[in-house]
């Protein structure tokens, strides 16, 4: 027998700032196990933090902090409807860590199996696991429906657990919408491959790198038609980007080596010789968004920089990541320079938790970011991480307003808002914010949405309909919060043939949302979803694009110096623009971003030999 138990899942504790995922995400979620399971006819237990005032029955961290949550028969301690207990579920309180009735309950309803679902995953989750493991259960947390409010040490409880036999799986996975995971495997191997080349790799000069290198150039751009029609029918990525990112993928190759040949190969200071040096064998975990651009940017300046590579791309963009590896055969590249490993999360954690790997770099979610930099850490390795952005631009107003609404809608809604440097959030000036929703509107109604493979397509499909769902969801959270909301483009492509109704349709969406906390504003979508919001003042405005965890991109639309200069001093992001749309980056200069959306030297620039070598200091 199986059963879902769910813990803290109560308006206390999902309304700690901070909690990763959101609380919308984690209650949707949530439900839509707990639906499943029902449905199912599996066992329910709900296991439920209640503290009394007299006795005081807190724990002593929330004495000393003189903390009260989830006190009994108080609202706070009550879950959110969609999560209450209905009849014949089980509902046990506990005031700490510890329910002393849990497993004796569990035994009684005949359970082998616990899926489990809750908050916080490193304290009450974690305790509860442990106690069932100890009872000789089969534990599975699912991965998508337990949230913390202090991800680093979710992250170290997720390894820990794991390493003690328990198993992560998403909703999807557990509802069998996907297949569970099975992608377990030995990154060994490619590490030792990887490694015994390193110690001659380091030693070639760096001409004869740049000469294997620049062999990929030629085969890369004769594949470009082949891999942006991959792009579009296995991603659904506009076969007009897939074109753009080989083209530029090309002219990187050139700068990357342009700007390897003029590193730093050594200076004197007084009676001391500083050099850089690489790190040995790299770990490069990459996205699917950009399959051929982003591989190639870190994979190419770690081998130019005497590194070997093991790389580890995203499942999504299996295809197009063997077309890559096979060019890398075809120039004739030394086997063991750069490895592909193919599958899933647990395959990118055991590649960077190898005793091999020297330094890492990946490009992923705020979760990924916070499990590379606990093993990161633990292991002392150096770590680049760049985990996208929750991007705002700040419409003033002076500003040419129906350029703004141009660049904006573009930058929104391009590539179906699946990139991570796309416009999330305008922030308007009040006094012009009707006039600018309206051009907004009209700008937005432009863009050509539908078939990927059609050249003049600037919005395709979602990735899948997994991403479809959660940005349904979110959409569905909003409009129960009351959020208003207009479908520019209407609420299906146009002219859309039977064929292609099974892709991963979504309409993009402006909303306007005037308060500042809610998920829409805090949180990064990666989907075709525009959130305007409205300041009265300068100060307001700038508060609202900086009061996101993420910073990776800031734009403002002024015709004032004064404004620019304010913005250029203030803005709390690794990459400004102005006049211009947060999407998209030059190649060629650091790639980066701050607060939650970096870890480490940028990308690209000179953050390539900053991250892909270390200083050395020799006296003699």
């Amino acid at each position: 027998m199986r059963a879902l138990l769910l813990i803290d899942l109560q308006a206390d504790f999902l309304a700690l700032p901070g909690l990763q995922p959101a609380p919308g995400f984690l209650v949707s979620r949530t439900a839509e196990i707990l639906g499943a399971c029902r449905a199912s006819g599996d066992r329910i237990v709900h296991l439920r933090t209640a503290v009394t005032r007299d006795p005081d029955e807190r724990l002593p961290h929330w004495r000393a902090r003189n903390l009260w949550r989830c006190v009994k028969g108080s609202p706070g301690c009550d879950p959110p409807a969609e999560l209450a207990a209905v009849a014949a579920e089980l509902v046990l309180e506990k005031s700490g860590y510890t329910a002393p009735g849990l497993v004796t309950a569990l035994s009684d309803l005949q359970v082998d199996t616990v899926l489990v679902a809750g908050v916080m995953l490193h304290a009450c989750v974690r305790q509860a696991v442990l106690d069932l493991l100890q009872a000789g259960l089969r534990v599975v947390v699912a991965a998508d429906a337990v949230g913390s409010d202090d991800p680093i040490h979710a992250a170290i409880t997720r390894r820990y657990l794991e390493d003690r036999g328990i198993s992560f799986a998403s909703v999807d996975e557990l509802v069998g919408r996907k297949r569970l995971g099975a992608d377990v495997g030995d990154p060994g191997p490619a590490v030792v491959r990887a490694a015994n080349l390193a110690r001659d790799w380091r030693r070639t000069p760096v001409e004869e790198r740049a000469a294997l290198v620049e062999r990929l150039h030629q085969p890369l751009l004769e594949e470009a038609d082949s891999l942006a029609r991959a792009m579009a029918e296995d991603l659904g990525k506009p076969v007009r980007f897939g074109r753009t990112e080989i083209a530029r993928s090309g002219e990187m190759i050139a700068a990357i080596i342009a700007r390897s040949l003029r590193a730093n190969t050594g200076e004197r200071i007084g009676s001391a010789r500083v050099r850089r040096q690489p790190h040995g064998v790299v770990a490069v975990i990459t996205p699917w968004n950009n399959p051929v651009y982003i591989p190639l940017g870190k994979i190419l300046a770690a081998i130019l920089y005497g590194n070997t590579v093991v790389w580890k791309p995203a499942p999504e963009a299996a295809g197009i990541n063997r077309t890559v590896s096979q060019l890398f055969a075809r120039c004739n590249w030394p086997d063991g320079l750069v490895a592909r490993l193919d599958g899933g999360l647990s395959i990118g954690r055991a590649l960077i938790s190898a005793g091999g790997i020297d330094a890492v770099t990946i490009t992923g979610s705020l979760a990924a970011g916070h499990g590379a930099a606990e093993v990161c850490a633990r292991r002392h390795v150096p770590l680049q991480a760049e985990l996208g952005g929750n991007n705002a631009a700040i419409v003033w107003r002076d500003a040419n307003l129906a350029h703004a609404a141009k660049e904006i809608s573009e930058g929104a809604f391009a590539m179906a808002g699946q990139r991570c440097t796309a416009n999330r959030r305008v922030i308007v000036h009040r006094d012009i914010a009707q006039s600018f929703h309206a051009l907004l509107r009209e700008e937005a109604g432009k863009l050509r949405w539908g078939d990927p493979l059609d050249p003049e397509t600037t919005i395709g499909p979602l990735v899948s309909h997994a991403r479809r769902g959660l940005a349904l969801e979110l959409t569905r959270r909003a409009s129960v919060d009351g959020v208003p909301f207009v479908h520019p483009l209407g609420s299906e492509p146009p002219g859309l043939a039977a064929v292609d109704r099974d892709r991963a349709w979504f309409p993009p969406v402006i909303f306007r949302c005037e308060d500042a906390r809610h998920e829409l504003v805090q949180e990064e979508s990666f989907a075709p979803i525009l959130v305007q919001q409205t300041a009265c003042d300068w100060d307001a405005a700038i508060r609202l694009a900086n009061d996101v965890r993420q910073g990776l991109v800031a734009a403002l639309f002024t015709t004032s110096a004064e404004i620019a200069e304010r913005f250029r001093d203030e803005a709390r992001a690794g990459i400004l623009k102005i006049n211009r749309s947060t999407a998209d980056a030059a190649l060629d200069v650091p790639f980066g971003g701050w607060k939650a959306s970096g870890v480490g030297p940028p990308e690209h620039g000179d953050g390539d030999e900053e991250f892909y070598t270390r200083s050395q200091t020799i006296y003699e």
